[in-house]
């Protein structure tokens, strides 16, 4: 039960005097950001701009304890704010006094602070919390990945709440620390580059940084044993990466895939210009999961994306959304296709590298592969639902989507597009209308009917993106289809493991 807040004269006189008298009457942050998909997913009232994250962790018990520390200003003028965060929360402090708080909702925290913060004001929230993650659900699953060794928090759209809390939507980026401590013997990775690692009395610290934007669900944790190497590419970029000790059969292949990175990235800045971070690299835990994730510099594998052999074209997709979905992010989870399909698009381009199919074949087999009338014409990719956003339509229709702008604006255009756009809105956020409109400014041309054709019509176009022969509009998938291009078993094997069983999406 709630005690009555009694506040006395002298408290009243401090409530008046920490807003200024010309100030509104402060109110509660929003409990969501109102994304189209997700509503209460992030908060409002206030902006982060960075996160300390300091965790101790017990393998053997799944325990993680925590104090997360947010530096944030304030927006409007908060008589309370949110958190999104679903741990056992035992304190919290604003600006260095004890606050109010209390869990609602699916995965809010509800804190007041003890006097209203002032629009445009600094805030510090220090946030002490413990619990078991992989003992703790929504909507039936956690997306804390128990292993045999630790514990693996990569997902999307969520994975922030099961380890710190946050304004966890794609709109707030932040820089981050990441500090974490472990028995000897296990190992930590994260985002960003090491910062050191010291041990004592039979534990280690390991310490990471990322400094450049990255959104919540971009972070990553990864903690077991692990055989971590790390090199540079030739241009001095640091590739770090990194294998479970217990990976199995697919251990060779799984090295043999990521083991590139430091040549595919490279590789990609000639499409899409500068790599946009300070490091690059990929780990692959002991998980009984299927799909990737485009965790920022530090890309997360599945095993099981390496089970039928080398699989270098989910490697280059996880590199095209440091670009892609990083650097450049969705203005809201409706805007997916300015992740997936350019990252899928990036398989096509490594594709015709490889010899193996050309873009433009690919988006003809894909356009005969699907007869009218299958479900697959019916998701938009521009606007697929929150039920189908990791649909595979929106990777691969989406891809023919970018093929079909390819060839309506021309390959100088084009190219011209691919980079100029990540450069454009480097470390921010966009819309696919924006992009359109990016696109006609730098081509003279007008897309809006083949956006709307390609991204935003529920049916299969009556005229393929170009070359595909009209009759395999309609009939069975096995009408009409081009030559099947070497590389599209490959391609289909990342297209095909996209489920991560949470009912709340997957990785890539």
């Amino acid at each position: 039960m709630r005690k009555r807040l009694i506040v006395s004269a002298a408290s009243a006189l401090a409530l008046l005097l920490a807003v200024p008298a010309s100030a509104a009457t402060p109110s509660p942050g929003a409990a969501g950001v109102g994304d189209p998909y997700y509503p209460t997913y992030g908060n409002g009232g206030y902006d982060v701009s960075h996160y300390d994250i300091r965790l101790k962790y017990q393998p053997a018990t799944d325990l993680l304890e925590g104090t997360t520390t947010i530096l944030a200003t304030a927006t409007q003028d908060l008589s309370r704010f949110n958190l999104d965060f679903v741990l056992d929360v035992q304190q919290v402090l604003v600006n260095g006094r004890a606050a109010r708080f209390a869990s609602t909702g699916e995965a809010e925290l509800e804190v007041t602070p003890d006097r209203p913060i002032a629009k445009g004001s600094p805030v510090t929230v220090v946030v002490r919390y413990s619990g078991v993650p992989g003992e703790v659900e929504r909507d039936g699953y956690s997306a804390w990945l128990r292993t045999p060794d630790g514990g693996v928090a990569a997902n999307e759209p969520v994975a922030a709440w099961w380890w710190f809390p946050s304004n966890d939507h794609p709109t707030d980026k932040a820089t981050f620390d990441v500090s974490v401590l472990v028995p000897d013997g296990t190992q930590v990775i994260s985002n960003g580059l090491s910062t050191g690692q010291s041990s004592r009395a039979g534990w280690t610290r390991y310490n990471w940084r990322q400094t450049k934007p990255q959104a919540t669900y971009l972070a990553t944790l990864a903690i077991g044993r692990f055989d971590v190497r790390t090199d540079t590419t030739p241009s001095g970029l640091p590739v770090i990466t990194a294998y479970s000790k217990d990976l199995g059969e697919n251990d060779g292949a799984a090295r043999a895939s990521v083991e590139r990175t430091g040549e595919l990235v490279d590789w990609l800045s000639g499409y899409f210009g500068e790599y946009p971070f300070t490091s690059v690299g990929g780990y692959v835990p002991n998980v009984p999961t299927g799909y990737a994730l485009e965790t920022q510099t530090q890309i997360f594998y599945s095993p099981a994306q390496f089970a039928r052999g080398a699989n270098t074209s989910v490697v280059v997709h996880e590199l095209a959304h440091q670009w892609y979905g990083d650097s450049v992010s969705v203005q809201r989870w409706s805007d997916i296709w300015l992740n997936e399909g350019f990252a899928r698009y990036s398989q096509w381009l490594w594709s015709e590298h490889e010899n193996e199919g050309t873009a433009q074949e690919l988006a003809d087999y894909v356009y005969s592969y699907y007869p009218a009338d299958n479900a697959f014409w019916t998701v938009k990719p521009g606007d697929p639902g929150a039920d189908h956003q990791f649909s595979s339509a929106v990777y691969d229709r989406g891809a023919v989507a970018v093929q079909a702008l390819r060839n309506t604006v021309g390959d100088e255009k084009f190219f011209q597009i691919l980079k100029g756009w990540p450069a454009e809105r480097r470390y921010g956020n966009a819309t696919v209308q924006q992009f359109q409109t990016y696109a006609e400014r730098i081509s003279g041309k007008k897309l809006g009917d083949l956006f709307t054709t390609w991204l935003f019509t529920p049916s299969k176009p009556a005229v393929p993106s170009a070359g595909a022969p009209a009759k395999a509009v309609a009939g069975p998938a096995s009408a009409a289809l081009p030559q099947e291009p070497r590389s599209w078993k490959k391609i289909q094997e990342t297209n095909s493991l996209h489920d991560n069983g949470s009912g709340h999406g997957h990785g890539r």
